[in-house]
């Protein structure tokens, strides 16, 4: 239990400290969030809890083809919000991109093993 407290206080600091500098500089902020630390993060608890290289490399990777879909959800919000929507509506409408990129994954499991790879 000790070490789940440790994990998720450590992963909320990042996304406090996100949110901190996003304040002062969105770019720096969005720097900050697009790095892959809570994939290395997880890379480092699964490696600590298994030491199974085999299952790190397919984390790995499998952390590679899941971010190719997940890209268009982020330019949703830019995009609404310049066209005059709300914050609201506009993050009720990152929960429809939400949707977008689960149904992109799909896609992407399924391109992807036709081509050897499993996700």
């Amino acid at each position: 239990m000790l070490q789940f407290v440790v994990r998720a206080l450590l992963s909320g600091a990042i996304v406090a400290a996100v949110a901190l500098i996003a304040r002062r500089s969105p770019g720096a902020g969005a720097l900050l969030a697009s790095l892959p630390l809570v994939s290395v993060l997880g890379m480092i608890w699964l490696w600590r809890d298994t030491g199974d290289r085999v299952r790190l490399a397919a984390y790995a990777e499998a952390t590679f083809w899941y971010v190719i879909p997940s890209l268009p959800m982020f330019l949703l919000i830019p995009v609404l919000l310049r066209h005059g929507v709300g914050f609201v509506p506009a993050l009720l409408a990152l929960l429809a991109g939400c949707t977008l990129t689960m149904l992109l994954y799909l896609v992407t499991v399924a391109i992807a093993a036709r081509f050897g790879v499993t996700l």
